[in-house]
């Protein structure tokens, strides 16, 4: 029974840093595609949103998304999709897509903000360090008294 107090934290902890890493991951991939100096007009070819929560009065999240289709400096087409983007966008619409010559499908439409972004990678890496934190600690604290109980009995 007591693997599972050391299983599951554990568990939570290997989940939020692939979270993590998929976080910074996206945030490289953005400074590079604005970095790159790379642009295309890219066309939107799809908008739709997909709703999440609301069952027995939950919170509603509601989020956009837009496909867009762009070609390349060496004529190649690529098409991406982007969640969270603005809703002024429809389809049909031209927007200035941001992208790398190495790996053009993972381009980006948002328009650059380096600060932004590092803001938001920098609070989530703070939010997945409280988790992991709060994991590490409920397991010594398990171990600190699963070992006083031993003490204690003897």
């Amino acid at each position: 029974m007591s693997a599972f107090f050391y299983a599951l934290p554990s568990l939570m902890i290997v989940f939020v840093l692939f979270v993590a890493a998929r976080t910074v991951r996206r945030s490289l991939e953005l400074r590079s595609a604005w970095n790159s100096g790379l642009t295309a007009e890219a066309r939107c070819l799809r908008s739709y949103t997909t709703v999440r929560g609301g069952g027995n009065d939950t919170h509603v999240t509601t989020t956009m998304h837009h496909v867009y289709e762009f070609t390349t400096r060496d004529g190649r087409t690529i098409r991406f999709e982007e969640p969270n983007g603005p809703s002024t966008v429809v389809e049909g619409d031209i927007v200035p897509a941001y992208y790398t010559a190495r790996h053009p499908e993972k381009a980006t439409a948002y328009p650059p903000s380096r600060a932004k972004v590092a803001a938001g990678t920098l609070g989530m890496l703070v939010f997945y360090g409280v988790i992991v934190s709060f994991c590490v600690g409920f397991m010594i604290t398990y171990h600190e008294a699963l070992a006083g109980d031993a003490f204690f009995g003897s």
